[in-house]
């Protein structure tokens, strides 16, 4: 088995960031590579702090925004199944106390809102989620202090918990056969 990370720091979904954004280079990126049958997708972090960086938004911004990631995760998936290639959502990690994104209440319903879309809406092949995985549990808007970096957006590399080195996974939802829904399975 290959594994490539075609990862950007600052990638955005639906708009540019440090590098063109993942709806723009997709087809490049995972389509277009040979003997591709998985995808994992870990996004979405960047597009909901950017939302908030340099200003407060309103209500209707953050609805549109979430509404805009469901659509292109959607949209994304689709292109993904159109050629044979089955798509891990990963869930948004915490990312509260970033000093970069200022994220506030309406940001961490924003989160939850796309985490759930990605748990629930069956639109993926499996989920990893990421969210429960290393969020700490007496501040689930942050991540755990042991993956935390002082930058709540970028864990501890090499300390994910699904990297298989030692660690167990949460719960991992797995689609299963003609489920509309992903069904949750334990990680041994």
């Amino acid at each position: 088995m290959g594994v490539v990370n075609a990862g950007i720091g600052g990638n955005r979904i639906l708009l540019d960031g440090l590098g063109p954004n993942l709806l723009a280079r997709f087809d490049r990126d995972v389509v277009a590579r040979s003997g591709v049958r998985w995808v994992i997708v870990l996004e979405g972090i960047n597009d909901l702090g950017v939302l908030t960086r340099e200003a407060p938004a309103t209500p209707a911004q953050h609805a549109a925004l979430v509404a805009q990631l469901k659509a292109g995760f959607t949209q994304m998936v689709a292109r993904a199944h159109a050629h044979g290639i089955k798509v891990i959502g990963g869930t948004v990690m915490p990312f509260g106390g970033n000093s970069y994104y200022h994220p506030d209440a309406a940001n961490e319903a924003d989160r939850q809102a796309i985490n759930t879309f990605i748990r629930t809406a069956g639109v993926f092949d499996a989920v990893i989620d990421f969210d429960r995985s290393m969020r700490d549990p007496a501040h689930p808007d942050r991540l755990a202090p042991r993956y935390d970096l002082g930058r709540p957006s970028s864990p501890v590399r090499g300390r994910i918990p699904c990297d298989g080195r030692g660690h167990t996974p949460r719960p991992v939802s797995i689609a299963g056969g003609s489920r509309s829904r992903p069904r949750t399975m334990r990680g041994a």
